[in-house]
């Protein structure tokens, strides 16, 4: 470690670890490497590692021995149960982290695992940041990705926020988190109404690409609309819907009424039940069609 918190962010010398690289990972950890970052990586599959290290990416062989020379630890996986075992684990990130050390999780993961990974981070004179992402892999790719940051010294990291996207400080720890289970409930949402629309419209046998152009111009048109295409997939949104829906069980947070994301849910439930769990919201209309026996 060279620049551990509270030391300035040095192109140079700050040492920058991450895990893992996937769709969203391998181009985020891209835009960092491509202004010259000091950079080691570790892959649970380690070929998907193989275009990074082509670029001069250091392999490390655990997660264990990448977090000890790490100033910042950057973690984007699957969900909660992998983020509670590669942090919070015997072997995790966690505990290896140098203090000063600064663990940024932007994976999709539960706001009271989020805090369950401050509380220690910071017993230890360490940092954890939740900061998931708002987006599909096209903005990861493009450098446009919304980051959603819940904790503290998020104006320190901003320099490296900046390269991957635009982010808003949203409150402590865990509210990153629920900032982007807010961000799913409205994503599902519009694209439930923009199917039933449709479907109506069919019904109704009207040309649908003037019904969706007269919605564009008009107050109902968002930005939705474009991304009316492939996205996360549906299996993925299901959890992110459920994680806002155990909220109501969970004893730290106050219990609040979601029938539109519970419904939501269902639905997508539909498509994976239908066998489309790898497609994304666009694939709301067939679960919408096949209610109203539309053959297609």
């Amino acid at each position: 470690m060279a620049t551990p918190y509270p030391t300035p962010i040095s192109l140079s010398k700050t040492c920058i670890g991450w895990t893992d690289i996937g769709l969203m990972g391998s181009p985020m950890a891209s835009h960092l490497l491509s202004v010259g970052h000091s950079f080691s990586i570790y892959a649970r599959d380690p070929s998907k590692a193989l275009q990074l290290q082509s670029k001069g990416v250091c392999l490390i062989n655990s997660q264990q021995d990448l977090a000890k020379i790490s100033d910042i630890f950057f973690t984007i996986i699957s969900g909660p149960p992998d983020v509670c075992s590669i942090i919070l684990g015997p072997q995790g990130v966690l505990s290896s982290l140098n203090p000063g050390g600064v663990i940024v999780d932007m994976t999709r993961n539960h706001p009271a695992l989020a805090r369950e990974i401050f509380k220690p981070a910071r017993k230890k004179d360490s940092w954890s940041i939740d900061a998931p992402v708002s987006s599909i892999d096209v903005g990861a790719r493009e450098g446009r990705l919304a980051i959603l940051a819940g904790g503290d010294i998020i104006q320190w990291l901003s320099p490296l926020f900046r390269i991957m996207g635009k982010h808003m400080y949203v409150g402590e720890a865990g509210c990153g988190q629920s900032c982007k289970i807010g961000n799913q409930i409205v994503g599902s949402a519009n694209p439930l109404g923009l199917s039933e629309a449709l479907t109506f419209a069919e019904r109704a046998g009207l040309d649908l690409k003037k019904v969706l152009e007269g919605i564009r111009r008009g107050s109902a048109g968002n930005m939705i609309m474009e991304l009316f295409g492939p996205g996360g997939f549906a299996e993925s949104l299901v959890k992110d819907l459920g994680m806002g829906l155990d909220l109501l069980e969970s004893e730290e947070e106050r219990a609040v009424a979601l029938p539109g994301a519970s419904l939501c849910k269902q639905l997508l439930c539909g498509m994976i039940a239908n066998g489309d769990e790898k497609l994304g919201l666009q694939g709301l209309v067939t679960v919408i069609e096949r209610i109203n026996d539309i053959q297609k």
